[in-house]
């Protein structure tokens, strides 16, 4: 069958109300896409699948393959929690960064990779993620890359949300995200990590951050080895130190050096038709950009700018094969940043 005849089906039995069919059709899409090299949509597919299975718990019918369940009010709270549930395409190649960091996010992968493998000589599995380092370093990239590379789901939090202002609601809530991730093996992405993992001397509201930090402590040692948690923040200082011993890795993504920036740059521009009007000046540039240390988002941000004022400066709607970029206009943004 191809992938249209499935769709044709599934449109067939959605309209016959068939949840029978429509599952097991589902599921063979899901298994079309995976033998295809689909892979995000098969993904997709399977999250929305197990999604449909606990709505029908919900309503009281029991669906096949699936032993979960939630009430009514601990689905609002869940669907409350997550700012997105995503897949992503970013792999290892779209990362800049140093030797090191690459180095051990590499292992950390392989890990998860070869998991029956590393059980089998009875060895832990790495599956507990911190990196910190400043604003725009690539934090949230870097766990778009992780669920990329293991094609996974990844939950991004709300942690506004799961620090409730009742007491005892935010463990509750915590203990109901880390049981959702568990049963799909999927990925837990918490930004801004210190806000709930904050040191518990700094404490000043009744105790419950300290319980929160416990519970994140309880829930960390027993996470399933094929359930990712990646935490992310820029004042690892503020995060308890007991907390931070439960990672398996930790990461500083740093400000990015002259070779980082060259690096970056390039990456930016691979597989474009867009040229640098003086490589001279260029070199100047990212001199600058590591002596006011900006960000590699600032400076991927700048360059992007600079790009489109370029092709607007040109005044043609019809453009040749190879624009200039004009350097003279990103080092202005450039040194705009400085002033900001």
């Amino acid at each position: 069958m191809s992938q249209n005849d499935y769709i044709k089906d599934l449109a067939v039995y959605s309209l016959e109300n068939n949840q029978e069919l429509l599952q097991q059709t589902l599921r063979e899409l899901i298994d079309y896409s995976h033998k295809t090299k689909r892979t995000n949509l098969a993904i997709q597919l399977q999250s929305i699948l197990q999604d449909g299975i606990r709505k029908q718990n919900l309503a009281g019918i029991k669906a096949v393959g699936s032993s979960s369940y939630y009430t009514a009010q601990e689905e609002k709270a869940l669907d409350d929690l997550v700012l997105e549930k995503i897949t992503s395409d970013y792999t290892m190649k779209d990362l800049i960064c140093s030797k090191e960091v690459r180095s051990n996010l590499s292992y950390f992968l392989d890990e998860q990779r070869k998991v029956d493998l590393l059980n089998n000589l009875e060895l832990p599995v790495s599956n507990k993620l911190l990196l910190y380092g400043p604003s725009g370093c690539g934090k949230t990239l870097t766990s778009y890359i992780i669920s990329g590379e293991l094609k996974r789901v990844m939950y991004v939090i709300n942690l506004g949300a799961i620090v409730s202002s009742k007491l005892g609601e935010t463990s509750k809530n915590l203990s109901l995200l880390f049981k959702r991730a568990a049963s799909e093996d999927s990925i837990i992405f918490l930004d801004e990590f210190d806000s709930i993992g904050k040191v518990r001397d700094y404490d000043h509201d009744h105790g419950e951050m300290k319980r929160v930090v416990n519970t994140l402590l309880q829930l960390f040692d027993f996470l399933p080895k094929k359930t990712i948690v990646i935490a992310a923040t820029n004042q690892i200082q503020m995060i308890d130190p007991a907390l931070r011993r439960r990672f398996d890795l930790t990461l500083e993504l740093d400000i990015p050096n002259e070779e980082s920036v060259h690096a970056l740059i390039n990456h930016i521009l691979s597989g474009t038709n867009f040229t640098f009007d003086n490589r001279d000046r260029v070199r100047s540039i990212e001199k600058k950009c590591v002596e006011l240390s900006l960000s590699y988002y600032i400076i991927q941000k700048t360059l992007i700018t600079a790009i489109k004022r370029s092709v607007l400066n040109m005044g043609q709607d019809i453009l040749p094969k190879d624009i200039q970029i004009e350097t003279s206009v990103w080092e202005r943004l450039v040194e705009q940043e400085k002033q900001g």
